[in-house]
Protein backbone atom coordinates (compact mmCIF):
# COMPACT_ATOMS: atom_id res chain seq x y z
CA UNK A 1 0.00 0.00 0.00
CA UNK A 2 1.15 3.51 -0.81
CA UNK A 3 1.68 6.17 2.31
CA UNK A 4 1.43 10.53 2.31
CA UNK A 5 2.94 12.70 4.63
CA UNK A 6 -0.18 14.91 5.19
CA UNK A 7 0.50 18.60 6.47
CA UNK A 8 -2.97 19.50 7.50
CA UNK A 9 -4.12 23.24 7.31
CA UNK A 10 -3.38 24.69 10.70
CA UNK A 11 -6.71 26.82 11.29
CA UNK A 12 -6.00 27.48 14.65
CA UNK A 13 -4.39 26.79 18.04
CA UNK A 14 -4.60 25.13 21.61
CA UNK A 15 -6.74 26.86 23.72
CA UNK A 16 -6.73 27.69 27.18
CA UNK A 17 -8.65 25.04 28.17
CA UNK A 18 -6.17 22.79 26.91
CA UNK A 19 -4.65 20.55 29.64
CA UNK A 20 -1.29 19.56 28.79
CA UNK A 21 2.08 17.52 29.78
CA UNK A 22 5.16 20.13 28.10
CA UNK A 23 7.83 18.17 30.08
CA UNK A 24 7.96 15.35 27.37
CA UNK A 25 8.42 15.92 23.46
CA UNK A 26 5.92 16.29 21.82
CA UNK A 27 3.31 17.10 24.60
CA UNK A 28 0.77 14.70 25.95
CA UNK A 29 -2.48 16.64 25.64
CA UNK A 30 -4.84 14.84 28.18
CA UNK A 31 -8.17 17.83 26.97
CA UNK A 32 -7.82 19.52 23.80
CA UNK A 33 -9.40 23.12 23.36
CA UNK A 34 -9.18 24.07 19.52
CA UNK A 35 -9.73 28.16 19.10
CA UNK A 36 -9.73 28.34 15.20
CA UNK A 37 -8.35 31.24 13.66
CA UNK A 38 -9.65 30.94 10.15
CA UNK A 39 -11.15 28.02 8.52
CA UNK A 40 -11.42 27.45 4.73
CA UNK A 41 -12.67 23.95 3.99
CA UNK A 42 -10.48 21.58 5.32
CA UNK A 43 -12.31 18.37 6.88
CA UNK A 44 -8.90 17.70 8.86
CA UNK A 45 -7.02 20.52 10.39
CA UNK A 46 -4.23 20.84 12.85
CA UNK A 47 -2.12 22.07 15.67
CA UNK A 48 0.91 20.96 16.78
CA UNK A 49 0.71 18.04 18.39
CA UNK A 50 -3.31 17.41 17.55
CA UNK A 51 -5.39 16.87 14.74
CA UNK A 52 -8.83 17.20 14.21
CA UNK A 53 -11.61 15.90 11.25
CA UNK A 54 -14.70 17.29 10.61
CA UNK A 55 -17.79 14.79 12.74
CA UNK A 56 -18.48 13.52 8.99
CA UNK A 57 -15.15 12.61 7.92
CA UNK A 58 -15.30 10.77 11.22
CA UNK A 59 -18.29 8.57 10.21
CA UNK A 60 -17.05 8.02 6.51
CA UNK A 61 -13.78 6.50 8.00
CA UNK A 62 -15.25 4.48 10.88
CA UNK A 63 -17.25 2.98 7.74
CA UNK A 64 -13.79 1.70 5.97
CA UNK A 65 -12.60 0.26 9.26
CA UNK A 66 -9.42 2.44 9.50
CA UNK A 67 -6.37 1.67 11.87
CA UNK A 68 -3.92 3.74 13.52
CA UNK A 69 -6.11 6.08 15.95
CA UNK A 70 -9.64 6.43 17.73
CA UNK A 71 -11.47 9.80 18.16
CA UNK A 72 -12.31 11.72 21.27
CA UNK A 73 -14.45 14.72 22.63
CA UNK A 74 -12.45 18.71 21.76
CA UNK A 75 -13.96 22.04 22.90
CA UNK A 76 -13.84 24.20 19.68
CA UNK A 77 -14.12 27.90 19.52
CA UNK A 78 -13.28 30.60 17.35
CA UNK A 79 -11.23 33.75 17.97
CA UNK A 80 -12.03 37.11 17.56
CA UNK A 81 -10.08 37.49 14.51
CA UNK A 82 -11.79 34.75 13.09
CA UNK A 83 -15.43 36.13 13.86
CA UNK A 84 -13.99 39.52 12.62
CA UNK A 85 -12.26 38.01 9.23
CA UNK A 86 -14.99 35.77 8.58
CA UNK A 87 -18.05 36.87 10.21
CA UNK A 88 -20.77 34.58 10.38
CA UNK A 89 -18.54 31.20 9.88
CA UNK A 90 -20.13 28.20 10.71
CA UNK A 91 -17.94 25.48 11.55
CA UNK A 92 -19.10 21.60 11.42
CA UNK A 93 -18.47 19.71 14.22
CA UNK A 94 -15.21 18.48 15.01
CA UNK A 95 -13.34 15.82 16.91
CA UNK A 96 -9.97 14.84 18.29
CA UNK A 97 -8.32 12.42 16.29
CA UNK A 98 -5.63 10.66 18.13
CA UNK A 99 -3.21 8.45 16.22
CA UNK A 100 -1.80 5.85 17.82
CA UNK A 101 -0.28 3.63 14.72
CA UNK A 102 2.76 3.23 13.23
CA UNK A 103 3.67 5.34 10.06
CA UNK A 104 3.84 2.84 6.56
CA UNK A 105 1.84 0.54 8.32
CA UNK A 106 -1.27 1.52 9.85
CA UNK A 107 -3.63 3.97 8.35
CA UNK A 108 -2.66 6.43 10.60
CA UNK A 109 1.10 7.19 12.11
CA UNK A 110 3.22 9.64 12.98
CA UNK A 111 7.09 9.95 11.19
CA UNK A 112 9.50 11.65 12.94
CA UNK A 113 9.96 14.82 13.44
CA UNK A 114 6.41 14.67 14.32
CA UNK A 115 4.32 14.21 10.60
CA UNK A 116 1.39 13.04 10.03
CA UNK A 117 1.47 9.64 7.52
CA UNK A 118 -1.55 8.63 6.07
CA UNK A 119 -2.55 5.61 3.75
CA UNK A 120 -3.31 6.07 0.40
CA UNK A 121 -7.22 4.93 0.98
CA UNK A 122 -7.49 7.54 3.85
CA UNK A 123 -6.02 10.30 1.35
CA UNK A 124 -8.66 9.39 -1.26
CA UNK A 125 -11.63 9.79 1.06
CA UNK A 126 -9.95 13.36 2.67
CA UNK A 127 -9.76 14.43 -1.31
CA UNK A 128 -13.14 13.09 -1.29
CA UNK A 129 -14.69 15.57 1.32
CA UNK A 130 -12.04 18.08 1.29
CA UNK A 131 -8.44 18.68 2.25
CA UNK A 132 -7.64 21.98 -0.38
CA UNK A 133 -5.54 23.61 1.97
CA UNK A 134 -3.52 20.53 3.49
CA UNK A 135 0.28 19.39 2.16
CA UNK A 136 0.65 15.86 0.60
CA UNK A 137 3.92 14.45 -0.29
CA UNK A 138 4.86 10.59 -1.16
CA UNK A 139 6.12 9.09 2.23
CA UNK A 140 9.11 6.74 1.82
CA UNK A 141 10.17 4.27 4.89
Amino acid sequence: MQYFRIRPNVAGGLGENTVLDPSVHPPIVTKLHYVVEGWFGDVIVATFPCFLVTEEAQRALQKMSFSGATFAEVEVTTSEECQEDQPGLELPPFVWLKVNGKAGRDDFGIAIPFRLVISKRVLDLLESLGIPFAVVEPYEQ
